[in-house]
């Protein structure tokens, strides 16, 4: 097959990886910098040009697009399934996860177990959505944060308050969310592919750090999940649309709660911590599913 990677850095660990692992394979592997395409855009002959060529002939791409590129990528990834050629992960399912709101809206609606969750536009409703999650601590989520960025732990009533003065005043959109203590500053990843958890590693945050991103200096250890917890994971991730993602989930004293789905999920502290060939894994999903014209989508919004 000849597979396309938009990553904007072929260095990265998990572009290297996949390369790595196409090749081994047999496929031809490219890496497309989404921001060096350009769009044909039309209904005859659509494309993407990429320096002065018109790439084409691609059976499959693989969307490693940063959150920082999400409308751009998203566009380029968009024109390809309009191309035919077949995602990893679509455009739609991707945007859901990007969007923290609606991804919660999504999961709650699929009965899946969260933390309470609140969010509001009103300056004056502060101490409302406070109130709805269960009082302070509360944590504090940008609806656009990644790896831990734009996350704060409001210990007291007015320490959040001070921190969603601060936000609003930056026109900044964000959640309000409970702090589940028990969970003791660890989350697990599962790594799903298709319909299956293949991997999984418990994160522990730095003691003083309640944030368990391997980016802020948590560490990763394999984990046995419980059968509610791999289910949990199965379904968020097919709730929102995804054939790969990496879904973060606490052990809360009623269950699994699912607190983020990454669709352009890292894998070397995966693959690191459990010894496991994840990339491997993702090459042999597009063996067995990459068809024209497949998207279920097609496109769409």
């Amino acid at each position: 097959m000849k597979i396309a990677i938009m990553s904007r850095n072929k260095n990265l660990y998990s572009t290297s990886r996949l390369i790595e692992a196409g090749e081994k394979a047999g496929h031809e592997m490219i890496v497309i910098d989404p921001l060096r395409c350009v769009m044909n855009i039309t209904s005859k002959k659509p494309a993407v040009i990429y320096g002065d060529k018109i790439l084409e002939g691609f059976d499959a791409v693989i969307p490693r697009i940063g959150a920082s590129i999400t409308f751009y990528g998203l566009a380029v990834l968009r024109q390809f399934e309009v191309m035919g050629v077949y995602p990893l992960n679509e455009s739609v399912a991707i945007g859901r996860s990007r969007d923290k709101l609606r991804s919660m809206q999504l999961l709650a609606r699929a009965g899946l177990g969260l933390p309470v969750t609140g969010f509001a536009h009103r300056p004056d409703d502060i101490k409302t959505i406070i109130k709805q999650v269960g009082g302070t601590p509360v944590v504090i989520k940008l609806l656009e944060g990644t790896q831990g960025k734009g996350v704060v732990l409001a210990e007291t009533p007015k320490a959040a308050e001070s921190v969603i003065d601060a936000l609003r005043a930056l026109d900044a959109n964000f959640l309000v969310q409970q702090f589940v203590k028990e969970a003791g500053g660890a989350d697990i990843r599962c790594l799903v592919i298709g319909e299956r958890v293949v991997a999984a590693m418990k994160r522990q945050a730095l003691e003083g750090e309640f944030r368990s991103n391997l980016h802020r200096g948590g560490t990763a250890t394999v984990v046995k999940l419980k059968p509610d917890e791999r289910a949990a994971a199965v379904l968020a991730s097919r709730k929102l649309g995804l054939n790969v993602a990496g879904v973060d989930l606490i052990r809360a004293s009623d269950g699994p709660q699912v607190l983020e789905v990454n669709s352009s999920p890292g894998l070397e502290g995966i693959e690191t911590s459990t010894g496991l060939d994840i990339s491997g894994q993702i090459i042999s999903f597009l063996e067995k599913n990459a068809r024209q014209h497949r998207t279920r989508t097609r496109g769409k919004g």
